[in-house]
């Protein structure tokens, strides 16, 4: 089986997945805020964290499906920071994945609550895994949920977007060491979230665990690098959404720091460390090998 078929399938199992926990059939006065949850997790989108997740899971063996509630869980996260992400108050962009974004379609009021509804729901979901877990891996369910809480929030994903909105309103531009700072909570934080719970879930030793976090800290920069890149060579058609918005933003990227050359240099030093790190677990996926180096020379 070649990687493109395997992970098409892979996408294909995640898709299912979030339709399962992320499709109402019993609607009242909150039908709107739910018709907009479905229409941002269903606009498109490469589902890279749950297949990340459901992918070291099975490296370490892990056994039944407790799995899948947290992948679910990690694309609704994934997905309410993009809804926030887009509002006209932080970047006020209006297409992503080639199609209106959730402010643009509802509101932005309603676009605020859909982000609210959908982080809300992540937990809601993950928390279903207790009732799957077998009673010697509840342990592992309730770590898996403390690092799930810890990369969304002040100290992961929220954290970095805090600095990132008000690193806009400074004259000076970032250091590099203030941008990894932006990019290793705002971006990393999910995709090493993703590697550690599928690892946690299954009973990976901490050793491990650790090993997969450094994974995904190097492969979260390189690919928000890979964005600086393509915000700048890319075309709107490709990409789907507008390019262009880090210089209209004033924001400070790789691409600003280093130009596109030193950009790419980058990208290849981050995956290489990526890399390394995934060479000294005790098991191996030829699959997230081939993953991780998929993402960072992507084009979209």
């Amino acid at each position: 089986m070649t990687f493109e078929h395997e992970l098409e399938q892979k996408h294909h199992r995640a898709e299912e997945i979030l339709k399962r926990y992320g499709v109402f059939k019993d609607v009242s006065y909150q039908k709107t805020v739910m018709e907009a949850m479905e229409y941002s997790l269903f606009a498109g989108g490469k589902r890279l964290r749950p297949i990340l997740l459901s992918e070291t899971f099975q490296m370490f063996h892990g056994q039944g499906n407790v799995d899948e509630p947290f992948m679910a869980a990690m694309e609704m996260i994934h997905t309410y920071s993009l809804v926030h992400d887009d509002l006209p108050a932080m970047d006020n962009d209006e297409y992503r994945r080639g199609k209106k974004t959730t402010h643009a379609v509802y509101g932005e009021d309603m676009a605020i609550l859909t982000g609210d509804a959908l982080l809300n729901r992540a937990f809601e979901t993950a928390g279903l895994a207790f009732d799957m877990a077998e009673d010697a891996s509840l342990r592992n369910v309730t770590r898996a949920m403390q690092i799930l809480s810890e990369k969304a929030g002040i100290y992961g994903m929220v954290g970095g977007q805090v600095f990132d909105v008000e690193a806009e309103n400074k004259a000076v531009p970032l250091t590099e060491e203030q941008l990894l700072f932006i990019y290793r909570l705002k971006t990393s934080a999910l995709i090493e979230a993703s590697l550690m719970i599928g690892a946690t879930l299954a009973g990976a030793k901490e050793e491990s665990v650790s090993l997969l976090e450094t994974v995904g800290r190097n492969v979260g920069i390189a690919f928000q690098i890979r964005d600086d890149i393509l915000d700048v060579t890319s075309t709107q058609e490709v990409l789907g959404k507008p390019i262009g918005s880090d210089e209209r933003n004033h924001k400070t990227t790789f691409v600003t720091l280093k130009g596109l050359a030193g950009a790419e240099a980058d990208v290849k030093a981050y995956t290489a460390k990526a890399q390394e790190a995934l060479a000294n677990l005790p098991c191996e996926s030829a699959f997230l090998k081939r993953l991780i180096d998929s993402l960072t020379d992507r084009i979209k």
